[in-house]
């Protein structure tokens, strides 16, 4: 391939990069203008604290927005440095625009089941922001400063944050919509794991039998394609040298392979765990 196809390949994935990008901006916009703003359901964040904005003085939520995301880049500018604050302007000004062209409307009139599926909406949008390590902007830029000064982990300063705005449901909306902001946050932080380690998981099975090692090796072989490998392993009291087999199998095949296993040597070693991701290669 030469150096101009290389690079067009390069553009396109840019491109392509970008426009899934708007796409997780533009479904923050639709969670939080379809489903928690017509609800006065402040669920954290910079979005949360415009909810909050709107319902007490009236204020658009992408006029508040845009305003409280100029702040934090001023901050980033001062406190933390010229690549951070680059990296997070798109998403900064980028939000706001979205949220001002998306309709303010109430889709769902049920208001937990709206605070439910914006939840997963909302979360399934940042999901997308972290795969391609875009920042939104807004709250996540004094946790970055809590940590660079104070050393302070960024999950527990945007905490606090996210709570401290949860806790402004209470004297703006009342408690209903404090508890429903709560439960928006651990959805949305559940959708964002599942996204972020994969919702498709990978079984590891690591296999080890005194005397039938190579039985279970060929039974497992014939029976079921799967990637597997075999360590030279030694015992931590014994000294004995054995063999260990690593098998990464799909999680539904994990019962047929134990009863495999545990039909040709019942007092075979066997320790299981779920993989996230699997990437390249055979093993």
């Amino acid at each position: 391939m030469n150096i101009k196809n290389l690079t067009q390949n390069k553009i396109i994935k840019k491109i392509f990069e970008l426009i899934l990008i708007i796409v997780g901006l533009e479904l923050i916009a639709m969670s939080v203008t379809m489903f928690f703003a017509p609800h006065s359901i402040a669920a954290g964040g910079a979005t949360g604290v415009s909810i909050l904005f709107n319902e007490l003085f009236k204020i658009p939520l992408a006029a508040t927005l845009f305003v409280f995301n100029v702040i934090m880049l001023v901050l980033s500018y001062i406190f933390l440095d010229k690549v951070t604050t680059a990296k997070i302007t798109f998403g900064s000004v980028t939000l706001p625009i979205l949220i001002a062209l998306t309709p303010n409307i109430m889709v769902i009139k049920n208001i937990l089941l709206s605070d439910i599926i914006g939840s997963i909406i909302f979360g399934v949008g940042l999901s997308i922001l972290y795969r391609h390590d875009t920042p939104s902007g807004g709250t996540t830029v004094p946790p970055m400063i809590f940590k660079k000064y104070f050393h302070i982990r960024n999950a527990n300063s945007l905490f606090v944050i996210d709570a401290i705005v949860c806790l402004g449901n209470i004297f703006v909306s009342g408690f209903e919509t404090f508890f429903l902001a709560i439960l928006s946050v651990g959805i949305s932080t559940i959708v964002i794991n599942y996204i972020e380690t994969g919702v498709i998981k990978k079984q590891v099975i690591y296999v080890m039998s005194e005397t039938k090692i190579e039985e279970i090796k060929q039974a497992l072989a014939y029976d079921i394609e799967a990637g597997g490998t075999v360590f030279n392993v030694q015992g931590m009291y014994s000294n004995d040298h054995k063999q260990m087999l690593m098998i990464v199998t799909e999680t539904q095949n994990y019962g047929h392979f134990l009863n495999i296993i545990q039909g040709i040597d019942p007092d075979a070693f066997i320790l299981a765990d779920t993989m996230a991701e699997v990437h390249n290669g055979n093993i």
